[in-house]
């Protein structure tokens, strides 16, 4: 996401509208996972980090160490594309939805919470996708890509009656499976049209609004 001055991101905060003065010019930002939510890492800006994020489209901090702005990934290519903005009820704090290129923590980890929480049918759903790119040998979900579309959506039929039977006849945790592969198949079949879980759930999103 490469962004200006002039082409601001809708959901960004206006600058001149953050409290930079409270934290002695400084404002922390939370940066998640723009997909499924997990908490990356916590940095700070100063006005000039916020104004190079929203010109670079990549999250820019000033660094309290270096005494310097720093763009996430200048030295590793493991960039935080940024999504959005937000900030809270006092204006003086940031909440960044990011998409990461690489892993966030200097550890090679994805985040530098190593036990911060993330949505499972997002992760799920992300992982659907890098079989779809990558289509490893000896995965299931290689397999039904490579079946076409007609047979991920005979198996989303089959997954859908079989989850129905269930409901009817079968213990709570039988139900429960059968749930969990309807789940996974239905994400196959979105993914093989080229969408994905978070197009569904913007549908479900714009009906409860």
């Amino acid at each position: 996401m490469t962004t200006s001055q002039d082409d601001t991101p809708a959901s960004a905060p206006d600058g001149d509208a953050l409290d930079f003065a409270k934290g002695d010019g400084l404002l922390p930002a939370i940066v998640q996972d723009a997909a499924t939510l997990r908490v990356l890492m916590l940095g700070y800006m100063d006005r000039a980090a916020f104004d190079e994020t929203l010109r670079r489209g990549e999250v820019t901090f000033f660094s309290r160490s270096k005494q310097r702005l720093w763009t996430k990934g200048e030295a590793s290519g493991h960039v935080l594309e940024l999504v959005s903005m937000q900030t809270d009820c006092d204006a003086d704090t940031l909440l960044v939805l990011a998409t990461p290129r690489g892993p966030t923590c200097h550890l090679q980890r994805p985040s530098c919470f190593p036990e911060a929480p993330a949505g499972t049918l997002a992760q799920l759903d992300a992982l659907i996708a890098s079989r779809e790119r990558e289509r490893p040998d000896g995965s299931y979900t290689t397999r039904l890509f490579d079946g076409g579309i007609r047979r991920i959506a005979q198996k989303v039929g089959e997954e859908g009656v079989e989850t129905a039977l269930a409901a009817l006849v079968q213990t709570d945790g039988e139900l429960l499976g059968e749930s969990a592969d309807l789940l996974y198949h239905l994400i196959v079949l979105l993914r093989a049209r080229g969408l994905s879980l978070a197009d569904a759930e913007r549908v479900l999103a714009a009906r409860g609004g």
